[in-house]
């Protein structure tokens, strides 16, 4: 009788260990990529009637169209003392900058820390701070490669100012080479929660935090990034372990 509970119980929990694997396997397209993902599966079935291998290799590209677009949820830490990253990928630079003139943050140098995301990265930018948008400045440019310091100021950009409970924070949105769309969900005058979805980029980009002069970096170049989760930079040195939401 024992032994028969003791299966019983190892069976659920490998039925549950199974549920959560595809759970965390099949992350939700968001709706800007379906679009995309439809024109991929429609353009593998016309390269199909040409000839059967390059159906094949529609489907596989179609497949990296929906991976491209994907939209995880993640937890996010809930305090005004940190700064968490607004793209996943790659922190290519840590420095003072001057922030770009249309942000309308001075021109004084502040702490910048860059986020390259090639074409594999989740492409949804999330509010590194809580606050609200004061300024959105959209300035055309350049698509030279993202992973290049020069990028911040050559290339197409959107820049957002958030009035955080410790002062302006800058975030820009910057396009890459492959890039050709920045998209911009939120308003001036709305309010941002830490960790919401204000927009993405599409095809490999950067993400460009300016922090106030006395946040602390606690992050290092060549370090993954996860927009929503990685803490960037606070304000105290000895702070709690903070809340968390799910979004």
């Amino acid at each position: 009788m024992r032994r028969n509970r003791c299966e019983r119980h190892c069976i659920r929990r490998t039925r549950l260990s199974l549920v959560d694997t595809i759970q965390k396997t099949l992350v939700p397209v968001h709706r800007e990529g379906w679009p995309f993902v439809a024109a991929f599966a429609v353009g593998a079935i016309l390269l199909g009637w040409l000839w059967d291998p390059l159906f094949y290799a529609g489907i596989a590209l179609t497949a990296w169209c929906a991976y491209f677009f994907r939209d995880p949820q993640r937890v996010t830490p809930v305090d005004d003392d940190l700064v968490i990253s607004a793209a996943d990928g790659v922190i290519s630079s840590i420095g003072p900058v001057t922030p770009p003139q249309e942000l309308g943050l001075g021109d004084e140098e502040r702490m910048r820390i860059s986020v390259f995301m090639n074409v594999f990265s989740v492409h949804i930018n999330r509010a590194p701070v809580r606050g609200k948008v004061t300024r959105i400045a959209y300035r055309p440019g350049k698509f030279v490669n993202a992973d290049l310091d020069k990028a911040s100021a050559e290339n197409e950009r959107n820049g957002l100012v958030i009035d955080s409970p410790h002062g302006p924070v800058g975030v820009v949105q910057v396009a890459g080479l492959v890039a050709r769309r920045i998209l911009c969900w939120t308003k001036e005058g709305e309010d941002l929660s830490v960790g919401e979805r204000f927009g993405m980029i599409r095809f490999g980009s950067r993400v460009d935090i300016y922090l106030p002069p006395e946040a602390v970096v606690r992050v290092s170049i060549g370090q993954t990034a996860i927009a929503g989760e990685t803490v960037m930079a606070d304000y105290s040195e000895d702070a709690a372990t903070p809340l968390s939401r799910t979004g």
